[in-house]
């Protein structure tokens, strides 16, 4: 069979007219949106009217004028599509991480009996260390359990309070089964939280129907929000009511304007808000989310199986036995990266961002490219691998220079 070309793909690809939304540097091939999403013009045009008018105009009165009380519980609405979530169960604020403190603060009050949170030992770091600090914080004795995912219903008794999963693997890109390791979790008594970091924007969710206790996930990946994005939480409409706030602020107060020196917590998914939202930061996310109302979801999962797995034919017919596959092939168990491991990962990446091809390196030795199919094109990934085949013709990955560690890699 005649392999389609990459300008048949891209000819065909319903998405193409997408990459107008975002400023993407000429030559630039960027396949890290894993990691931080570029910018769109609607951003930049949100983040203008914030601060030009909403801010240096309307001062402090576009704290009612323009809405900014109301961001976090808005743009929670408007997220929740993305993930499969009724109305005012989703808010924006905090980070990833103290929105996971809170969560698994949540959980293991529901939980009053119960001494044990489990966690995938191939977790992300932060998650360890938020799930470790929650647990010396809590006022009777709670353990950590790390587990391997195969081991995940063994590691499962009568003790465990809750389980603390990320959806998609950072390093290989795997995609867990949501409704299936929850379905497991709630047979044991347990409550599920799920990080949804690599997985919101980027594959179709559906946390009411999955099983989600609770979830949350970060705004500057695949929503594009910038750096330091923030992040978003959601509460399964069950839990609602008796959600609580380990780290209760004014604005998390039923009446935060009557200063009363009694804390009572607001109704709903707003308890989870603990101070002032970060106006620019929600601006710039509104204005990314923007990118999203046009398309679905469905067209966006297409395609970046498309892309994957033109990727990784194109790597292992170009330069085969090179490299070894880290994400999986099943297109069930794959998001939407791509992650090979060889010996000289880091020096490969640093070469390919010399040549305009943007991927990054996750330790000890993977190379890790993120597809996110708003902006990519079939062209990009050709084009891509053939600087790929000059790195390793070439052995430019040998520079001395690609050889000393950037803090952020």
């Amino acid at each position: 069979m005649t392999q389609i070309s990459a300008g048949e793909r891209d000819r065909a690809d319903s998405l193409a007219n997408c990459r107008d939304k975002f400023i993407i540097p000429d030559g630039l091939i960027y396949l890290d949106g894993n990691s931080l999403g570029p910018v769109s013009h609607t951003a930049i045009s949100r983040i203008h009217q914030a601060v030009t008018h909403e801010w240096a105009t309307g001062l402090v009165r576009s704290w009612n004028a323009a809405g900014w009380m109301d961001l976090p519980l808005s743009l929670g609405n408007r997220l929740a599509p993305l993930i499969g979530a009724p109305a005012d169960t989703v808010i924006v604020t905090d980070t990833l991480t103290i929105l996971i403190a809170k969560l698994l603060a949540n959980a293991l009050a529901l939980r009053p009996d119960r001494h044990v949170i489990v966690t995938d030992g191939d977790n992300f770091h932060s998650d360890f260390y938020i799930a470790d600090g929650v647990a010396a914080a809590t006022r009777r004795e709670i353990t950590v359990r790390r587990t391997t995912r195969a081991a995940l219903a063994e590691a499962l008794d009568d003790d465990v309070a809750v389980v603390l999963l990320t959806h998609v693997d950072y390093r290989s890109g795997e995609l867990l089964d949501m409704r299936g390791i929850s379905s497991c979790v709630h047979e044991h008594g347990a409550l599920m939280i799920w990080d949804l970091a690599h997985s919101t924007g980027a594959v179709p969710l559906n946390v009411l129907d999955d099983g989600a206790d609770f979830a949350a996930g970060c705004g500057y990946k695949y929503l594009n929000g910038g750096p330091g994005a923030p992040a978003f939480a959601y509460v399964a409409p069950h839990w609602l009511a008796s959600l609580t706030n380990f780290l209760p602020g004014w604005l998390g107060h039923a009446r935060p304007f009557d200063f009363d020196s009694t804390f009572e917590k607001a109704s709903g998914i707003r308890a989870l808000v603990t101070s002032s939202p970060s106006v620019v930061g929600l601006s710039a996310l509104a204005g990314a989310l923007d990118a999203f109302d046009d398309v679905s979801l469905d067209d966006i999962r297409r395609k970046s199986l498309d892309l994957t797995d033109f990727f990784i034919a194109e790597v292992e017919g170009r330069l085969p036995g090179l490299f070894e596959l880290v994400t999986p092939r099943d297109h069930d168990r794959r998001a939407s990266q791509v992650s090979w491991r060889h010996d000289e990962a880091y020096g490969i990446v640093q070469a390919l961002i010399s040549r305009g091809v943007v991927g990054d390196f996750r330790a000890p030795n993977i190379a890790r490219f993120g597809f996110t199919p708003l902006y990519l094109s079939f062209q990009d990934v050709e084009v891509a691998v053939s600087h790929l085949v000059e790195v390793m013709r070439h052995r430019e990955y040998a520079d001395p220079a690609y050889r000393q560690k950037n803090p952020v890699t």
